[in-house]
């Protein structure tokens, strides 16, 4: 310091200019950047809401629209089963079975139908499987009363089984739960039959006595 002429007090005077607050201008500059952070975040996290609140529009849309289409697609089965059964001249004896509603919606239907299969099941080996046939009925688009039915028919509602949990003398199936063996069977009866009892499908399902075959289920179907 001595040598170039700088004292102490120079010095100190210098280490003040270095310490002064910021100016007004770099305060406005921070406190905009700050603005615009805060900002920036709000725009996002609408923008994400935005896109969640319509993804779950679609999914609603998208249910109530395979909803609509299973109702379509039953009632279609329905419609070409009775024109079948006008065809074997069987309407009379099918005239006693009501008619199954599918505009009810899946959840009613479900619910309607367990409790009602529930109670023809009871005491049975099958009881408690009402929901099962209720909802495989549902997905495959089948009458909920045929594959009960059916079982009383062949097995004694289960109580007479050929084959493990095999309540309808289907081929030589066998299965390793009633849940598996009841979606197995609606499905293979929306597949090879269609959507409830017919004569035909009588003489199709059990040809040695298709007579004795129709009318035993079709009588069971009427007590669901």
């Amino acid at each position: 310091m001595d040598s170039f002429g700088i004292d102490a007090a120079s010095v100190s005077e210098g280490a003040d200019v270095f310490e002064q607050e910021p100016s007004d201008g770099a305060s406005r500059a921070a406190s905009t950047l700050t603005s615009v952070a805060v900002r920036d975040i709000s725009q996002g996290i609408a923008a994400i809401e935005a896109e969640e609140e319509a993804a779950r529009i679609a999914a609603e849309e998208a249910a109530r629209a395979e909803e609509e289409a299973r109702i379509a697609a039953a009632e279609a089965a329905k419609a070409e089963q009775q024109a079948q059964a006008a065809r074997e001249a069987a309407a009379d004896a099918l005239a006693g079975l009501p008619d199954v509603d599918w505009s009810v919606g899946e959840d009613e239907f479900v619910s309607t139908w367990t409790a009602r299969i529930d109670a023809y099941l009871a005491g049975s080996p099958l009881a408690g499987q009402g929901r099962t046939f209720a909802e495989a009925a549902w997905n495959n688009g089948v009458d909920p009363r045929w594959s009960p039915a059916i079982s009383n028919t062949e097995s004694s509602k289960g109580a007479h089984c050929f084959a493990p949990y095999n309540a309808w003398g289907w081929g030589d199936s066998s299965w390793s739960s009633w849940e598996e063996a009841i979606n197995a069977h609606v499905a293979g009866l929306a597949a090879n039959y269609g959507y409830s009892i017919t004569y035909a499908f009588a003489v199709k399902y059990c040809p040695p006595n298709a007579d004795h075959w129709f009318n035993a289920t079709l009588s069971q179907m009427k007590l669901i």
